[in-house]
């Protein structure tokens, strides 16, 4: 298992990621991996919390770890007012989020998938989508 520190510099995480390419598989790796070893506080990991600047998010799905690369969410509704978490961040934060969202993404074979999320994991999606593009909450 290669599991990555976590990064807490937010002006490494404010940078844009770029689009991950098939180069970038082993990074998919390593990024579920940290999760995995931190499920009992993270239900979401994008891969510049590793130190790597690609478009490339890990989050549970229920007990699964999947991977999403190049995500982007098509369609939202529900907007609501939540507090998150962050594990490179201390605290809680308000943010506006969807209860329900559209992701287009590739899987780990580079297969595109558009799959409908709602509450919780749609949620964590957001946030780590957010990472990608250098949000922080």
């Amino acid at each position: 298992m290669a599991q990555q520190n976590i990064i807490h510099n937010q002006l490494t995480l404010s940078l844009k990621s770029a689009p991950a390419t098939s180069a970038d598989l082993t990074i998919a790796q390593d990024l579920r991996d940290t999760l995995l070893a931190n499920k009992d506080k993270a239900a979401g990991l994008a891969a510049n919390m590793i130190g790597q600047n690609k478009r490339i998010i890990a989050l549970f799905i229920g007990p699964i770890p999947i991977v999403m690369l190049n995500p982007v969410i098509t369609s939202s509704s529900g907007e609501y007012l939540t507090q998150e978490g962050c594990l490179s961040l201390t605290g809680q934060r308000s943010t506006k989020r969807f209860k329900n969202i559209t992701v287009q993404y590739q899987n780990e074979n580079l297969e595109t998938h558009k799959q409908e999320f709602s509450d919780f994991t749609a949620e964590v999606i957001q946030h780590e989508i957010d990472h990608c593009n250098g949000i922080l909450i």
